[in-house]
């Protein structure tokens, strides 16, 4: 029998890549359990050894030895000889609590909210049912009036992106922003900041505005906001507004509710009003991003009918519903944002 030629051994299949899937789950939790234990936030403070960390933050010096160990391993820690353990770049930027970059809100919900859910995902891919369908209101208040808040960062430099973009800054007249889907509120108060112009209309379910008020509260906006209870393609937009945020709200409505919310706010907007939507993009063939890729399982998890959608398609639905110059502006987001404008 021939041996191997190079070619061949330099192209062998290994497991290599599903050994590491099968332990894909921990990754997630060690980093759950570091923003938990205020590993980053203690560690913000100075390099600091297991021992000096447990005796700051009570946890077990085995236990913390473990975490602190593999968050080394995913290079979110570095230690040196002395076993003294330094952030690096990207966790002093995106996991420390009290810094505006941070991205741990989504992970601290790994082990009770959103795992428990994927456990599930062999009889939600038979049925096409969803464990919790958070897109529902029965369901799905409770769940997003704890996770819009942890959530406010991810989307907070996006929608100063937006401000710049409407170049809101040189308005020399009252502007109206339709907040919908409004959570936190990060996306009008994100317009709102950028000029005392801007007056705004924040829409969700009742459950959820409460949330809302207290962040615009914080941010000291609330003079210039008025607040609207009620499902999307109930709820009274009012008429005449310069702009509309649609803030990571497609993909839970799925495609029939989606076209009709857009036509429901094309006849709110004023006449050269824009829309705005931030969403988890596909390309059209459906072979990445797998960030979006992976959003459209969590859609299936989680929702009735949600996924997630090309620009081809969501463009389509805009001009379906009357806009005009559908197009992406590059943000620090997980996706661009889409504009179109009325005509």
């Amino acid at each position: 029998m021939a041996a191997p030629n190079a070619s061949t051994v330099a192209h062998a299949v290994t497991p290599e890549r599903i050994m590491q899937f099968a332990w894909g789950y921990i990754p997630p939790l060690v980093l759950e359990a570091g923003i938990r234990h205020h590993i980053f936030d203690l560690l913000d403070e100075g390099p600091k050894t297991v021992e000096q960390v447990h005796a700051a933050n009570g946890a077990s010096v085995r236990g913390l030895s473990a975490v602190m160990n593999a968050l080394v391993g995913l290079d979110f820690l570095t230690k040196d000889a002395q076993e003294v353990y330094s952030l690096t770049a990207e966790s002093a930027a995106f996991l420390v609590s009290k810094k505006p970059g941070f991205q741990g809100g989504i992970i601290k919900h790994t082990s009770e909210q959103l795992l428990p859910k994927y456990l599930k995902l062999n009889e939600i891919v038979a049925t096409g049912k969803p464990a919790v369908a958070v897109n529902q209101e029965a369901a799905g208040a409770e769940f997003f009036e704890q996770f819009v808040v942890d959530i406010f960062p991810m989307s907070y430099p996006s929608a100063q992106v937006l401000a710049k973009t409407l170049d809101l800054e040189a308005a020399g007249r009252p502007v109206s922003v339709l907040d919908l889907a409004a959570g936190s509120g990060v996306w009008g108060i994100a317009l709102a900041q950028s000029s005392e112009q801007v007056k705004v209309t924040a829409v969700d379910w009742p459950e959820v505005l409460p949330v809302t008020r207290r962040t615009v509260g914080r941010f000291g906006l609330s003079d210039r906001f008025a607040f609207v209870e009620g499902d999307l393609l109930a709820a009274n937009f009012g008429t005449g507004h310069d702009a509309a945020t649609l803030g990571h709200i497609l993909h839970s409505e799925g495609e029939e509710r989606s076209r009709r919310l857009l036509a429901k706010v094309f006849a709110s907007l004023a006449s050269g009003g824009t829309i705005a939507i931030a969403e988890f993009l596909v390309d059209e063939d459906r072979r990445g991003p797998v960030s979006g890729l992976f959003f459209a399982v969590n859609m299936l998890v989680n929702t009735d009918n949600g996924g997630t959608y090309s620009f081809a398609e969501i463009s389509a639905w805009l001009a379906e519903a009357g806009f005009v110059n559908a197009r992406m502006v590059a943000a620090p987001g997980p996706s661009p944002l889409i504009l179109a404008t009325k005509p």
